[in-house]
């Protein structure tokens, strides 16, 4: 009995967490914009402070940290496969231009990155309305970026 009770609490459980990472970024355009909202959206220059890959299961996703003066932002990206398609890489000290949404999840805020310059090269990972690039392409395991911890 306490294991089927225990059962039923994981299986909901593991029922919010996949409905709230695929609210988070999903491969399909529709919940992205919900997310996304233009009317927040911002544009600033700073450093890179850290590059993260952000895995939960197969769902793998690129988040850098960039400060721009005092204040430290962090910056959601996208599918590390996108990103790497594109032939960019991040690293600590690179300069860079980031446009994007800015939203709050939990206590923590983020900037969802629509396009990000650096070295005078311009990484677009979303539309103006917030969709993403690598919507409905067929890119497999690992495209999606999960919420972050």
């Amino acid at each position: 009995m306490k294991s089927m009770i225990s059962s039923v609490f994981l299986a909901t459980g593991m029922m919010f967490l996949i409905s709230g990472l695929s609210s988070a970024q999903p491969a399909r355009g529709s919940n992205a914009r919900q997310m996304y909202n233009p009317a927040t959206e911002t544009t600033f220059k700073g450093t890179v402070e850290a590059v993260t890959q952000v895995a939960r299961g197969q769902m793998m996703g690129t988040h850098i940290t960039v400060k721009e003066g005092e204040e430290t932002r962090n910056v959601m990206l996208g599918p590390s496969s996108f990103i790497a398609s594109k032939e960019f890489k991040f690293a600590k000290g690179d300069s860079v231009e980031v446009t994007g949404s800015r939203v709050t999840m939990g206590a923590a805020e983020y900037v969802i990155a629509r396009e990000v310059v650096k070295d005078g090269k311009t990484l677009t990972l979303r539309d103006k309305n917030g969709t993403p690039a690598w919507a409905g392409t067929q890119m497999g395991p690992g495209h999606m970026m999960p919420m972050p911890h």
